[in-house]
């Protein structure tokens, strides 16, 4: 019996055959003439005639057949070409995508030139979240892969950055026992005129122990009206559950809870206040007595124990410094809320430690930009420095180890 030859067989024959046998291409002698005279001054144009040539032939091994060859093993039929402009290194190249019909084709050339276009993006989108200007990318684009990079491709990787990074701002929350919120300014352009801008961030700690980046806000002004606002599209999100929020005491921000988070508890930094201490201190009261006493207050076992060395503080400097005194009896118990929550708990919710660290993250990298052109940059930078956070965070072990809070110690 005469042995048939099976479908792989001969199209691996007839590859052999195109790839191998077959006579130089058409534009060969002009790919030798431009070599010759032009040297490498030609490479663009030559490198532009071999792959137009090795396009066609990788469609005739894809349709099985050469051109206008009648033949058993065809598999489709050619359907002309498809201008296409590629960048290169050795500049701008006109290509001829060869076209099918009947059977699915695309140049293997083109596909490595697609995924090296997403790694372009990716760079570039890269160097955003660094906080380089469109200036700077250009430049860096052009110096490192010889490549122009255009204001349009630019936009259009910031524009799919930004879709990502938006989906995440507002991705559904959910229950949360800790609120932990800060802010922080940065210069922004806007009409021509450099301007504070201010950049809210919360975090939070969800009932499995687990630290969450949970949204971030950027306007002019850190007034009642922003922060409302950010209180208000979390828990438009799905926030609840929160029973104690821990901040400074930045300005329209008691409002803004009292309108939005009313009966919430609220912790007051105690490292911010120690720090704040140092402001009311006259030049007959020791530093280093008045801070160990409020550090003293700070990490009583109780809050009984702390109002009571609280009132000695108060009591003590009456007399010497009255403003001092003053700014002791009123703000100091602000800080002292902690102490409703359980012993595990309370060195993580006495200060706003770990959320200042976050903000600085984010300043190492705003330093890199100095000056942002807009509110979508800045937001565009923050945003993506805190999703990469958050990434982190969710693969670390539990921030707390006990996350129901019981009744006060």
């Amino acid at each position: 019996m005469t042995h048939q030859p099976q479908a792989n067989e001969r199209e691996a024959s007839f590859q052999q055959e195109s790839w191998c046998d077959v006579d130089p291409p058409a534009g060969w002698d002009d790919l030798l003439d431009l070599m010759c005279d032009h040297g490498f001054g030609g490479m663009a144009q030559a490198m532009q005639l071999l792959i137009n040539e090795a396009m066609k032939l990788e469609r005739q091994a894809a349709l099985g057949a050469r051109p206008f060859e009648r033949t058993p093993q065809r598999r489709g039929q050619a359907n002309g070409f498809k201008p296409k402009t590629v960048q290169t290194r050795v500049g701008p190249l006109q290509l001829a995508v060869p076209q099918t019909r009947g059977v699915p084709f695309y140049p293997s050339a083109l596909e490595r030139g697609q995924r090296s276009e997403r790694a372009l993006k990716v760079a570039i989108a890269e160097m955003y979240v660094q906080g380089v200007t469109t200036r700077k990318v250009t430049a860096v684009m052009e110096q490192l892969c010889g490549l122009e990079v255009t204001s349009s491709q630019v936009s259009r990787a910031a524009k799919a950055l930004d879709d990502e990074l938006e989906q995440w701002r507002q991705r559904p929350l959910g229950e949360l026992l800790y609120l932990f919120v800060d802010a922080r300014y940065e210069h922004v352009r806007v009409g021509g005129v450099v301007v504070s801008c201010s950049l809210l961030v919360a975090t939070g700690v969800t009932p499995d122990g687990k630290r969450t980046v949970l949204g971030v806000s950027v306007s002019r002004s850190e007034a009642e009206v922003h922060w409302r606002d950010f209180l208000a599209s979390l828990q438009t999100r799905g926030l609840h559950g929160v029973q104690l929020i821990v901040s400074d005491d930045h300005a329209g921000l008691q409002a803004a809870l009292r309108a939005r988070m009313a009966g919430v508890k609220w912790q007051r930094c105690q490292f911010h206040l120690a720090k704040n201490l140092l402001g009311y201190l006259p030049p007959n009261v020791s530093q280093r007595e008045a801070s160990a006493e409020l550090r003293g207050v700070f990490n009583a076992p109780n809050r009984a124990e702390a109002e009571r060395l609280l009132a000695l503080m108060v009591a003590k400097y009456a007399p010497l410094a009255p403003k001092l005194a003053t700014w002791l009896e009123h703000n100091v118990p602000e800080g002292l809320t902690v102490f409703d929550f359980p012993v595990e708990h309370r060195r993580r919710l006495r200060t706003n430690n770990g959320l200042e660290r976050l903000n600085r993250e984010i300043k190492r990298r705003t330093r890199v930009a100095t000056l942002f052109p807009n509110e979508a940059s800045l937001l565009r930078l923050a945003t993506a420095v805190l999703m990469e956070t958050d990434e982190e965070w969710q693969s670390e072990k539990r921030y707390l180890t006990q996350v129901t809070p019981s009744p006060a110690y």
